[in-house]
């Protein structure tokens, strides 16, 4: 009896400090206890808004949503509040419980109501947007650009593309294969591929505004199929009836520019198309960095010895306030606007812009607006490591101009000088292509390029745009083909086929209230590869040379090889670029020999 009342009297202190115990040891648990806040990011209409950003409020951190739209955030709090933003839409403000899944719906934006926040750059007419997303099967597409497949002609016998003189792809290319690295599959447009080249330029006749031409010819990667090339060019402007032009170099000397293939080059490349300028044109120079400023007030193009100095007393420095940049670079823009002129931004950057995400929503809403008040923007890309190709594109686009990227003074001069015409001079806005194709002749057709991003297709909303295209302007667009038995039979014959029509929409920048066609079905004569002319079999090695770094599964039997053989046998030796392309080639062999050889060590 005495055991147990000893027993009765030091079991509740043993039980005070057992439970004490528990605590301690259980409170830093209990403290750090992880919940996950989950849901999905959706439009009013419940389409799946991918790449949302998603606040966090207790921690300042930023998530984004998947291209599911959904999202999982840790967080040491059950219940949080989250601000979600996307572009296009309003940002909204939910508070978020980990015990359910979030349905979280933005509203559009008052200025958005009418665009679209996906754009499309090809549209086949009246094909499901569910068809396309069949082309790729979640993880399974390694890269965000699906690639176009074939489409049956019977069923579906137009397809649209937008236009543009884009041709910054091939010179990202070329950076990457220089320092020895494999080129990432989103990196590779085929469609600005060719663009680089300005194939054998020819004006187009009785001062038209355009001209369309098509070649038919055997694949030289699927000998049961043909190649279809359909080349465009645009009219070369008269140095005398140019219009008066004001250009304002906004030009990024932050830190990140402090690298001799960085802003250097920029600084010759805009000497040497500052040197072009007439005396009724001007410029004005706009710089951030550790300031942001108008070193050069608008100065006009014959004082070349003020514009030249300017552009030497640069300096990098600081950090990468673009946005501010960009503002006060439209703000003079604006303020010395040319009634029926050439008014132009470019945008001169590694793209590093160190803002915040409301003012990312401002600056892209800001240029669209921007452009509908005839601002042009021309963006040139540069550098390596902290390059972000896609904002400085996105930019671009949205400003109504044309993207370049310089790795190289050569590059620079190409674009600032000896193509400046087409860089800085439009001759159409809003240029689009529709494409129809004639079901007796052609049995299933593959546009080669223009391939749409993975949330343009899961965005029902999304649209196809034109693009800007301009003076002296010629590109080839390219086509495999299936051909029906009609189409096989003419080949071994001289009589003209008309497989195909074109019908090219475009405005007049002096007057976009109307929409201007050129119609077109030309009849074509089939020539064997080995009749082309030299520059269609080049480009037919440009076109293999980009399906083979886009690991295309059209193009898997072709080596690296064939692709160098027709380089080599089709480069004109008087053309710089042609003849570093195959120099392009031998280093990509080399690389991706690398890595195959790797893989058969790997599996033996």
């Amino acid at each position: 009896m005495k055991s147990w009342g000893l027993f009765c009297i030091f079991l509740p202190i043993v039980l005070k400090h057992f439970v004490n115990i528990v605590i301690l040891v259980l409170s830093p648990l209990l403290l750090f206890s992880q919940y996950y806040l989950r849901g999905q990011v959706k439009d009013e209409a419940g389409n799946i808004l991918q790449n949302a950003a998603i606040y966090l409020h207790s921690t300042g951190y930023y998530y984004y949503s998947t291209t599911e739209g959904t999202f999982t955030i840790t967080n040491e709090q059950r219940v949080d509040t989250v601000t979600v933003s996307h572009d296009g839409y309003i940002r909204q403000k939910f508070t978020i419980d980990a015990n359910s899944f979030a349905d979280i719906r933005l509203k559009r934006s008052a200025f958005s109501k009418n665009t679209s926040v996906n754009k499309l750059v090809s549209l086949t007419e009246n094909l499901k947007r569910e068809s396309q997303q069949q082309w790729f099967t979640g993880d399974e597409t390694y890269a965000s650009l699906v690639e176009n497949q074939f489409i049956n002609a019977t069923a579906y016998p137009t397809t649209g593309l937008t236009l543009n003189i884009d041709k910054a792809s091939y010179s990202n290319i070329r950076r990457f294969l220089s320092i020895g690295s494999p080129v990432p599959p989103d990196a590779v447009r085929i469609e600005e591929m060719l663009n680089y080249f300005n194939f054998d330029y020819q004006e187009p006749p009785n001062n038209k505004t355009f001209d369309i031409k098509a070649t038919l010819t055997e694949c030289p990667w699927n000998k049961t199929n043909q190649l279809l090339f359909a080349q465009i060019t645009s009219k070369k402007l008269k140095l005398d009836s140019l219009p008066q032009t004001h250009l304002v170099f906004l030009i990024d000397v932050s830190g990140s520019m402090d690298m001799p293939n960085r802003l250097p080059v920029l600084k010759e490349g805009f000497k040497s198309l500052a040197k072009n300028l007439r005396p009724q044109d001007s410029v004005s120079i706009v710089v951030y960095g550790g300031t942001v400023g108008v070193i050069l007030p608008t100065t006009g193009g014959n004082e070349k010895d003020t514009i030249l100095k300017t552009i030497d007393s640069l300096q990098p420095g600081g950090s990468t306030p673009g946005e501010s940049g960009i503002k006060l670079a439209y703000s003079v823009a604006r303020n010395h606007f040319i009634k029926n002129g050439n008014n132009r931004i470019i945008l001169a950057t590694d793209g590093d812009f160190n803002v915040g995400l409301k003012t990312d929503e401002e600056l892209d809403d800001m240029i669209t607006l921007q452009r509908q008040n005839g601002i042009y923007l021309t963006c040139l890309g540069i550098g390596m490591g902290n390059y972000k190709d896609s904002k400085i594109q996105t930019l671009a686009k949205k400003g109504h101009g044309n993207f370049a990227y310089i790795d190289s003074y050569a590059e620079a001069e190409k674009v600032l000088l000896t193509e400046y015409m087409q860089t800085l001079y439009t001759v159409a806005d809003d240029a689009y292509l529709d494409v129809q194709f004639n079901s007796d002749f052609v049995k299933q057709y593959r546009v080669i390029g223009f391939d749409n991003k993975v949330g343009a297709i899961k965005d029902v909303q999304a649209t196809i745009e034109g693009g800007d295209i301009g003076s002296g302007y010629s590109t080839l667009i390219a086509f495999e083909i299936t051909p029906t038995q009609s189409l096989k039979w003419v080949n071994d014959n001289k009589y003209p086929v008309t497989p195909v029509s074109f019908n090219l929409k475009y405005r007049i920048p002096s007057d976009t209230s109307q929409v201007l066609r050129l119609n077109e079905t030309p009849e074509i004569f089939f020539k064997t590869f080995k009749d082309l002319p030299r520059y269609h079999q080049f480009a037919s090695a440009v076109v293999m040379f980009g399906s083979l770094l886009r690991k295309s599964r059209f193009v898997k039997d072709v080596s690296w090889n064939e692709v160098q053989e027709i380089a080599t046998a089709s480069a004109a030796s008087d053309n710089f670029s042609q003849k570093e392309f195959v120099t392009l080639v031998q280093k990509a062999k080399i690389i991706y020999g690398k890595s195959k050889t790797k893989k058969r060590k790997r599996s033996d």
